[in-house]
């Protein structure tokens, strides 16, 4: 089946916040994003800024995941939460979309896209040796003493940190020039 990324628009807030639901594994506690309040600042009013840059996955006419940055306060009390200049990255593939490159693709994509806006991102992250070297493929190093129980599952959490290069995005229509499309 063929997947498409889409950049996810402030229109799509409810995508974000569908997402969240496995993002933080409440599918596997039976329970909903309403059940944990701490959870909305990862989704609440997301694109109204212009530091919220995100893109969702479509597998035929399915949503096969989404992944988003968001700039937070530390008032937010967000957990993976490190600075005010650094965003806070979330990302979630629906279990039957998973191991299949979509969350690779989409993380990918969005570091691409991150480069323009942000120098870093941080992630909270199961601590398991499959999470961790999940995200250390994408250059993520465990921030120190940054051990934690989440709030959700009471599981360990890890934060992990990203240096973004800063470096132009280059798009395939870059360049483009309609005036010559016939040669």
């Amino acid at each position: 089946m063929n997947t498409t990324l889409y950049f996810l628009r402030s229109s799509e807030q409810k995508i974000a916040t569908d997402m969240l639901r496995y993002a933080y594994r409440l599918d596997e506690i039976n329970k909903g994003v309403e059940d944990f309040s701490e959870l909305e600042v990862f989704s609440k009013f997301y694109g109204l800024s212009s530091k919220d840059l995100g893109l969702y996955a479509l597998s035929g006419h399915n949503i096969a995941g989404a992944a988003w940055i968001r700039l937070l306060k530390e008032s937010d009390n967000a957990i993976g939460f490190i600075n005010d200049k650094t965003a806070v990255l979330s990302i979630a593939v629906k279990p039957e979309f998973r191991n299949k490159g979509i969350g690779k693709a989409m993380l990918e994509q969005l570091l691409l896209e991150a480069g323009a806006l942000f120098e870093e991102i941080s992630v909270s992250v199961l601590n398991n040796e499959k999470a961790l070297s999940y995200f250390k493929n994408f250059g993520f190093v465990e921030v120190e003493n940054s051990l934690k129980k989440s709030g959700v599952d009471r599981s360990e959490v890890i934060t992990m940190l990203k240096k973004i290069p800063n470096e132009r995005v280059v798009r395939p229509c870059d360049g483009y020039d309609p005036r010559k499309w016939m040669d």
